[in-house]
């Protein structure tokens, strides 16, 4: 189902219609700042099962990410993060950015893993981060890639929408997303180092 939200002002029935989908362990694809994302809500272990099978990999040792809706809901997730880290990232946050950061003993939990790493993102995005504000906690997001090899993410949600419908349960209509991915920086050895450099550009 391919159901259309305006990001300049998201209808809250639509956003609902969203957080219902995920809190009933659904698989929705949304877009960010920057590419396309498949996601689900972080507490439904089994829709975080079904993401790993689509992508053809083992959750304990998929690379997703995690979306956040502010800097505040961190902690939860986070060993304690340096001031001049955090300082570096309420600066380019919201971004097209993912921050690698130090996991706390939560994460491995809820991957059923030894993950010590822990992914974040806070996309420029005002449906992904409505989404996430009214479910109340972080969603989990992998990238929808594409086969092309000239051009390697799908953009038009109508296309996605074909591909993936019988797989997931909710695809968002946001507009045309970006084919750039975001900027990967790595802070768990206490200084930010820039490991894939994308979209953004990160201000020092």
């Amino acid at each position: 189902m391919l159901l259309q939200i305006y990001g300049d002002n998201p209808a809250p029935r639509h956003i609902k219609k969203v957080v219902d989908t995920m809190n009933d362990g659904g698989i929705v694809i949304f877009p960010t700042d920057t590419i396309y994302g498949m996601g689900c809500s972080l507490c439904q272990i089994k829709a975080v099962d079904r993401i790993a099978r689509i992508k053809g990999t083992k959750k304990e040792k998929a690379n997703f990410s995690v979306i956040f809706n502010s800097l505040s809901m961190l902690s939860e997730f986070t060993k304690p993060i340096e001031n001049h880290l955090f300082r570096l990232m309420r600066k380019n946050l919201p971004g097209p950015f993912t921050f690698i950061l130090n996991a706390n003993n939560k994460v491995p939990k809820l991957f059923q893993s030894k993950k010590k790493t822990i992914g974040i993102r806070i996309p420029d995005n005002n449906i992904i981060r409505t989404i996430v504000e009214e479910l109340g906690h972080p969603v989990l997001t992998t990238s929808i890639r594409d086969e092309d090899e000239v051009i390697e993410y799908t953009t038009d949600p109508e296309l996605i929408e074909e591909k993936y419908h019988s797989l997931v349960d909710l695809v968002v209509d946001g507009g045309y997303g970006d084919n750039e991915a975001s900027t990967v920086v790595d802070c768990t050895s206490g200084e930010a180092v820039i490991i894939r450099q994308g979209k953004g550009i990160l201000k020092e």
